[in-house]
């Protein structure tokens, strides 16, 4: 038993709804593509389960974040599936895939095959048990990677009001579930092993931004240990944590967030693997030139760094997925895939943007004792990145700008001194015509000439003569 697509997505996630998009912006026809989820419904924002999903008021639900709306594009609901002519075979697992044969097995027996496949199975959260201890099916422990995981957060949350939450691990997951639990009442522990929150991305001045929000929101930070076990009680839930270090933690509900793995198991030994992931590259092509790999499983060249990286972000994800399709339906004529890594977050009243590299030098500017402040990151000699908080829509386009650009920097001082300010000049640049060449230049001297009367002069005589024409052209075509 078995059934033929021109194109499979493997994988229901955030990358499989933005591909399928772009498959139908390309005249992809009805009956030729197919996506294969083990998840129960059609691809949605995983973002909003973190964030609007645990609140306790208005949360947010399904179809409302169905993809792609956290692009601002149309919602995919199951009936633009059917509409479109995309099967979409849901709650099935694939248990086994030949690549040279372009086939995937699913669990309960049927064979799909593919001219084409983009791999977009995403990540797994990590368990407790892969760090040798047990306990992750206690009924108040929780995960949270999928709408499954964060229906049940939600239930037993809300069973625990007013009680004791213990978060374990201190990035992504532990940040944003830590305020989720606050506005919805509870007494929040962080515990990770890290000097300091985000400890991948932020810097100590940072992280100390941010904890000492979280802290006057009542939550309470343990650093430089981990969990080494569970007290249960007769009914199989956690009543108390305990630390390395000795000392243990009440505990009405538990919240895990330590880090996501690829699911790569199906093509490991078939396809080259890097970083962890799907070797692939400018075109998001694998080592098999009949398969693609997106999101979090693929590891891409990252032209902007030269070299090979794997990002774990919905931005990733939702870019990468596009030029895949695209790469697949017009290879020839499209381009290597130029991106500039970015994340973001929000909680509570925060919001923060990241773009580019955290390597190199630091520099941070702005008022850490205010809303608005952030850093840039100056590697080899140049800015390679830089972080925003509280910023507005033009000053984080401006510091993406900035970053892309990576203008040399001789001056870290001046740099610091000058602040967002550089940023929003630098990018101010990009829309000024280039000055003359005389050979010279030196970083970090800002070009203040305002040429707006210039633009305007342009844009009335462009406008004109584009009137002119169009006057010209429709009394011939009258005349013909």
């Amino acid at each position: 038993m078995g059934r033929a697509f021109v194109y499979v997505i493997l994988g229901g996630g955030v990358a499989a709804g933005y591909a399928a998009l772009e498959f139908t912006r390309r005249g992809v026809s009805h009956g030729e593509l197919c996506i294969i989820s083990e998840e129960s419904v059609v691809p949605y924002e995983r973002p909003a389960l973190s964030k609007g999903f645990l609140l306790p008021e208005a949360p947010a639900r399904l179809p409302s974040f169905h993809t792609c709306v956290g692009a601002n594009e149309e919602r995919l609901t199951p009936k633009w599936y059917k509409e479109h002519g995309i099967e979409v075979v849901l709650g099935t697992r694939v248990k086994s895939a030949d690549v040279k044969r372009k086939t995937l097995l699913t669990a309960t027996g049927e064979t799909i095959s593919y001219k084409f496949l983009i791999i977009a199975t995403g990540a797994r959260a990590l368990k407790l048990e892969e760090f040798g201890v047990t306990g992750s099916d206690a009924g108040n422990v929780c995960y949270l990677r999928d709408l499954a995981d964060a229906t049940r957060l939600v239930d037993v949350m809300q069973s625990c009001i007013g009680g004791n939450a213990v978060v374990i691990g201190g990035g992504y997951i532990g940040m944003e579930c830590a305020a989720s639990l606050v506005i919805n009442k509870l007494n929040v522990t962080m515990v990770f092993p890290e000097a300091h929150t985000m400890a991948r991305l932020f810097t100590p001045k940072i992280a100390s931004y941010y904890e000492d929000y979280y802290i006057a929101k009542g939550v309470k930070f343990i650093k430089g240990t981990v969990m080494s076990s569970f007290d249960m009680d007769s009914d199989g839930k956690v009543t108390a944590v305990n630390l390395k270090d000795g000392s243990w933690l009440p505990a009405d509900m538990v919240v895990v967030g330590i880090g996501i793995r690829p699911n790569t198991a199906l093509f490991e030994g078939q396809l080259t693997m890097e970083k962890g992931g799907i070797k692939v590259n400018g075109q998001m092509q694998a080592s098999d030139s009949s398969v693609y790999a997106v999101g979090d499983v693929a590891a891409f060249p990252v032209k902007l760094f030269g070299e090979t990286r794997r990002l774990e972000h919905v931005d990733s994800a939702r870019k990468s997925a596009r030029h895949a399709v695209a790469a697949i339906m017009d290879l020839e004529k499209t381009n290597e895939f130029d991106y500039l890594p970015f994340f973001y977050s929000r909680v509570f009243t925060l919001s923060w943007q990241f773009y580019g590299d955290n390597a190199g030098e630091v520099v941070h500017f702005g008022d850490f004792s205010g809303n608005t402040f952030g850093a840039y990151w100056v590697n080899k000699g140049h800015l390679v990145g830089s972080f925003l908080e509280g910023g507005s829509k033009e000053q984080y386009e401006a510091i993406s700008k900035v970053t892309r650009l990576r203008p040399a920097i001789e001056d870290l001082g001046e740099l610091e001194k000058l602040g967002l300010g550089y940023a929003l000049a630098e990018s101010q640049k990009l829309l000024q015509p280039p000055p003359p060449r005389d050979g010279g230049g030196s970083a970090l001297v800002l070009d203040k000439r305002p040429l707006y009367a210039w633009h305007a002069t342009a844009g009335v005589v462009v406008a004109a003569s584009v009137a002119a024409f169009a006057y010209w052209y429709g009394r011939k075509r009258r005349r013909w």
